[in-house]
């Protein structure tokens, strides 16, 4: 191919200058310049509104204890770096706030594990979201919940009806600069009241239960909550020499705070000194006449007197959910100068007023001879119990002559670890109807009302629904028009639970069998006498005990290679 010369070539470029290209998009002309006063308005409008609400270095999803530090939350705030270098993992390692925003900041954390002691990291990067549907930005703040409506009161009823009076209203608010945080004229008027699960609440805080958290160690940082039966126990550091300037092991520590009567309320509740018990040195305990003398920490023939060693905190409460009584209970021990730690027992439990408390079958296991637990459970709702603890699991008791229709409403209590047996006669003639009899029977063997479950423990609490066991009922009938009750079998499955040295029984399963019989029809004039039986019977399922072992460790040696050099 020739080549082109200089000419040309100059020629052909000119010429392609000169022609329009089709191919060349048409460039958009740029906007005119914004008046003054619309760039002003906008600035303005920019500046009102509010600042993104979402604070992630401030939000933890693993947070679940009040005022306590949850085990590898590395976000919780309630954790110390003590608590921290106990850490084996993080559970959230990385904290967001919307998905659905296409850029926003995130929460980092992670773990130092070659520091001494390991210490949380902490980091705050950029989050950007590859999706291409995502929100740019998020600032009116009212908009991300459900505020709660203002209620009419004399003082706002006329800025409510001018506001809201007509057939047509806006949601919007007068200004974006609105404080939602700001106290409501609804609060004013709200009557609180304390629920379960509720830290209990005092004039500096709230009513401390210390407790172990990640070591055994004592942290006073366990609230108390409302209904919520508790006990626990924990190791505290103490020194003979300084014993008198530790709060924790003092009874002032325990009882000079105040309990709000209700949240938020200023009436207020002391707690007073039910009783005091004095323990020595050997476990022997004694209780004081006096319990209104306060007993404070002193050191006498280098022993440290009046230590806490436990506290057992009593609270009566209204069905308004109104705390109306608060009292303590001491054990004060004694502590010599080798001791470098002391171990406290904590307990706390409520009664509601003019009640009895249900008395318990054991602590936890049931105790042979104590009546067993039982109850019902409504729909949405606890275990409800009879405060007569042998009135809650019953069998017909017998009677002298045997006649069912004269021990019809006497009944006896089903007793632990105890077999029982009762019965009676019936008498049947021609005129006896079968459905009326049927009833008759079974409100015999039942009585008025059978419960529908049974405490696995003798100390379970009403409120725990997973501790209780339901009766399962089976029946043994046969095909006829006419079946009436003739029996009534209750199996009762209880295993040993917990440490060989202190087991505890505990009820697995029950099951009522009720067993029927064919009413046949007697001639006119004849009579049919019918035994009606009942029994209890406990079982022992209890697998047999296998002493454990450790595996022996094994010696996982290699020689090097050369071993052997020069021999092989």
């Amino acid at each position: 191919m020739a080549a082109l010369r200089p000419g040309a070539f100059l020629l052909l470029l000119l010429f392609f200058l000169l022609l329009p290209s089709p191919l060349r998009a048409e460039e958009p002309s740029p906007e005119p310049p914004a008046p003054p006063e619309d760039r002003a308005a906008a600035g303005e409008r920019l500046r009102s509104r509010p600042a993104p609400v979402t604070d992630v270095a401030k939000l933890c999803t693993c947070d679940l204890l009040v005022a306590q530090c949850d085990v590898n939350c590395c976000c919780d705030p309630d954790c110390s770096a003590a608590d921290f270098s106990l850490f084996t993992t993080c559970s959230v390692p990385i904290v967001t706030g919307d998905s659905r925003l296409c850029s926003q900041k995130a929460a980092v954390y992670s773990l130092d594990v070659k520091a001494n002691p390991p210490e949380r990291v902490f980091q705050l990067i950029d989050h950007v979201n590859p999706s291409v549907f995502c929100i740019h930005a998020t600032n009116y703040k009212q908009a991300l919940y459900f505020p709660s409506p203002e209620m009419p009161t004399p003082e706002n009823f006329d800025e409510l009806f001018k506001k809201f009076g007509s057939a047509a209203f806006s949601a919007e608010p007068e200004s974006w600069t609105l404080d939602s945080d700001a106290p409501n004229a609804s609060d004013a008027n709200e009557t609180y009241r304390y629920e379960y699960g509720v830290p209990i609440q005092t004039v500096d805080g709230f009513l401390r239960l210390p407790s172990p958290v990640v070591s055994s160690w004592c942290s006073d940082a366990n609230p108390a909550g409302f209904l919520v039966n508790q006990a626990t126990k924990c190791i505290r550091s103490v020194s003979v020499g300084k014993c008198g300037n530790i709060q924790a092991v003092s009874m002032l520590f325990y009882i000079n705070s105040s309990i709000l009567a209700v949240p938020k309320s200023s009436q207020m509740v002391n707690i007073t000194v039910q009783s005091v018990v004095i323990q020595s040195l050997n476990g022997m305990r004694t209780l004081l006449n006096s319990k209104d003398v306060l007993r404070h920490p002193m050191i006498l023939d280098e022993l440290c007197m009046n230590v806490v060693l436990g506290v057992s905190y009593h609270i009566t409460y209204t069905d308004a959910g109104e705390i109306i009584e608060a009292a303590a209970s001491f054990v004060l021990g004694a502590i010599n100068k080798e001791a470098l730690s002391v171990q406290q027992s904590f307990e706390i439990s409520f009664t509601q007023v003019n009640t009895k408390p249900v008395p318990l079958s054991g602590n936890p296991g049931y105790v042979a001879g104590l009546p067993v637990r039982a109850g019902f459970k409504p729909q949405r709702s606890g275990i409800i119990q009879s405060t007569n603890a042998y009135g809650q699991l019953t069998i017909p008791q017998s009677t002298s002559n045997q006649d069912c229709l004269t021990a019809q409403g006497g009944r006896t209590p089903v007793l632990f670890g105890y077999n029982m047996i009762s019965g009676c006669k019936l008498r049947i003639t021609a005129a006896v109807k079968c459905q009326p009899l049927t009833q008759a029977l079974l409100d015999l063997l039942k009585g008025q009302s059978f419960p529908e479950y049974v405490a696995s423990f003798g100390n379970s609490q009403a409120q725990d629904v997973h501790d209780w066991v339901p009766i399962i009922h089976l029946q043994n009938s046969e095909q006829s028009s006419c079946q009436i009750p003739v029996s009534l079998e209750i199996e009762v499955k209880w295993t040993k639970y917990g440490s060989l040295v202190n087991p505890q029984a505990r009820i697995v399963n029950v099951t009522a069998t009720t067993t029927t019989t064919t009413l046949k029809q007697l001639p006119s004039g004849r009579e049919r006498t019918i035994p009606i039986l009942s029994s209890v019977v406990f079982t022992d399922i209890s697998s047999p005990a296998e002493p454990g072992y450790k595996v022996w460790p094994t010696i996982n040696a290699k020689l090097p290679f050369d071993f052997f050099f020069p021999f092989v």
